[in-house]
């Protein structure tokens, strides 16, 4: 049985596929048209994985999407007759849930098909009910608990679930305006960081922050006896007038969410171009703390009604990975796995999952790591490409490489790493990155003054073979998929200072060999020679998406300063 799992008319479109129960390919749509968080309906994801797949659109037998219309009418029907919704926004709403509904007549079409002509029943699979099949049913628990916290999707924001092997029943929910994510976009946006995902920012701002405003916080964002919250609408827009969300040409735009009220309180908003103050820095600081307390309070409370140890943690503020990396720390929680893409491309795999474990009640196979989900490209291909660009390369035996790309690392070099099947998610994990020397006190500068000229409170990463976590980090735990921050151990600071955050944490990647034998064998090399297992890691891009072909791979070395690029065995050097 062929599942076509679609994320459609959201922001981080994508799509998978799946050959009964098992997860052939995943991509998400900004990969392929090269526009961030790209919005609409992911034509180009859909035929990149019926392809990877040998089937065609009339091969599928299920069609699962990861929203549905008719999720809580009731109470979106009575919120928008009691607030007075604005008119624009309803209209927003309609037409979205219009474009929803004929979603097969739509991919039909755009694959050359017509409707009678495909087989496949379409479900529809509620998103945070995706989001939590995104979880539960990829990870290595049997049994857990299971938390999914994000914007909205279908009127939700927050839902809780306990999973029991090839189920899961929901608990309860959070229900549209009240929003643990539209409050961290809000404060995001009334920061200054308007674009649609920019909320890591403030993540990474925090720490340079004192959080002196949490007390103000906890009137806007209210934590309720229940485990659940509230928040206060004077403060958000959409409690009463609506705010409208857009996708021209398939960038996905949300109207500002704060009130006037919020200026009263915090002072102006920051415009994108003003310059950061002790203002901003602290409120970023006092955003990030109580957002933490509000998912412990969550979670510690279904801890308390569920008795389980193992938590599974999705949605869009599972993004946060300075706050899942102090989950175990805060709560009663032993375990916790967050998905590789726990925002909302993931509940394309959700909403396939959904269909095929709680629906079909079909039992969950082995766990494995399901990061490297989409496009790979042999060295000859590659090579056919070069040469019909003209650009000289030589192609090395596996270990003549990791020589050549550890040396030119240890001189102070930044290199281009493209290899394998592409990540599905929002990290680099070492298949597209951009690698540098952890140890360089300069590597920082390097990256931003040589490729990515970002803001320069944002930190770097730490990609560490596993068996090395505990020499490094106080925390021992796995984070495949660099979901977690840790604290790095005071006297192990100054040997890395590149990945060390200014709170002294890295958001680490742990490599296991079995996971990615040849980026596990590029870093071993590296701490062979240096003492050092860990390589600085950060996404292969220069604000676009992550790369997905080598001719972007090629595009972003030759625009930038970058000093080697990788593309499987074959290397470009600057001469």
């Amino acid at each position: 049985m062929y599942i076509l799992g679609i994320n459609a008319y959201h922001g981080d479109a994508s799509a998978c596929i799946l050959k009964d129960g098992v997860l052939i390919a995943a991509t998400e749509e900004e990969r392929i048209r090269r526009i961030k968080h790209w919005a609409g309906l992911p034509t180009e994801a859909i035929q990149f994985c019926l392809k990877e797949a040998g089937i065609t659109l009339k091969d599928v037998d299920v069609m699962a999407l990861s929203r549905d219309p008719m999720a809580k009418i009731e109470q979106k029907i009575f919120h928008s007759l009691k607030k007075m919704v604005s008119w624009s926004a309803i209209k927003d709403r309609a037409g979205n849930s219009f474009k929803i509904k004929q979603i097969k007549q739509d991919v039909a079409t755009a694959l050359g098909h017509e409707e009678p002509e495909i087989k496949a029943e379409l479900r529809f699979v509620e998103h945070h009910r995706s989001h939590i099949a995104s979880s539960f049913f990829v990870s290595p628990y049997e049994e857990a608990a299971i938390l999914s916290i994000d914007g909205f999707g279908d009127f939700s924001s927050t839902m809780r679930a306990i999973g029991q092997s090839t189920q899961f029943k929901v608990l309860d929910s959070v229900s549209y305006p009240h929003s643990v994510g539209a409050f961290y976009t809000a404060m995001t946006q009334f920061l200054g960081f308007p674009y649609y995902g920019d909320e890591y920012k403030v993540m990474g701002l925090a720490p340079y922050g004192n959080p002196i405003y949490v007390e103000t916080l906890r009137e806007i964002l209210i934590f309720k006896a229940n485990g659940l919250f509230e928040l206060n609408g004077a403060y958000f827009r959409h409690f009463k007038e609506g705010v409208s969300m857009s996708w021209e040409g398939g960038i996905p735009h949300i109207e500002p969410m704060f009130t006037s009220r919020m200026a009263e309180v915090f002072g102006p908003a920051r415009r994108k171009e003003d310059p950061l103050t002790e203002t901003h820095r602290n409120l970023a600081a006092s955003v990030q703390r109580i957002t933490e307390e509000v998912i412990f309070h969550m979670a510690e409370d279904l801890y308390q009604k569920t008795g389980m140890t193992h938590l599974c943690l999705t949605g869009g503020v599972a993004q946060n990975s300075v706050a899942n990396g102090k989950v175990v720390q805060n709560t009663s929680f032993k375990k916790v796995f967050v998905p590789p893409a726990g925002h909302d491309a993931g509940t394309s795999i959700g909403a396939a999952l959904y269909v095929w474990h709680q629906e079909k009640q079909n039992v969950r196979g082995p766990y494995q790591h399901q990061a490297y989900t989409g496009a790979a490209f042999s060295d000859h291909v590659i090579a056919d490409l070069l040469k019909a660009q003209g650009i000289a390369f030589v192609e090395l035996t596996d270990d003549a490489l990791y020589d050549r790309v550890t040396d030119c690392l240890i001189e102070g070099g930044v290199v281009g790493w493209f290899q394998g099947r592409a990540e599905f998610g929002p990290r680099a994990l070492g298949n597209r990155s951009i690698l540098a020397d952890p140890r360089r006190v300069d590597a920082k500068d390097l990256l931003n003054s040589k490729i990515k000229r970002r803001e320069s409170f944002r930190p770097f990463a730490p990609s560490i073979l596993r068996e090395a976590v505990p020499d490094f980090f106080e925390q021992n735990d796995e984070a495949p998929y660099m979901e977690k921050v840790f604290k790095i151990k005071t006297d192990k600071q100054a040997l890395i200072p590149a990945v060390v955050h200014v709170d002294g944490t890295g958001r680490l990647q742990t490599v296991a060999e079995k996971d990615n034998p040849r980026y596990y064998a590029l870093i071993r090399r590296f701490g062979e020679k240096t003492g050092v297992p860990i390589l600085l890691n950060t996404s292969f891009n220069e604000n676009e998406p992550i790369v997905n072909a080598p001719e972007h791979a090629l595009d972003c070395y030759l625009r930038t300063h970058m000093d080697l690029l990788v593309l499987g065995n074959l290397v470009i050097a600057r001469s």
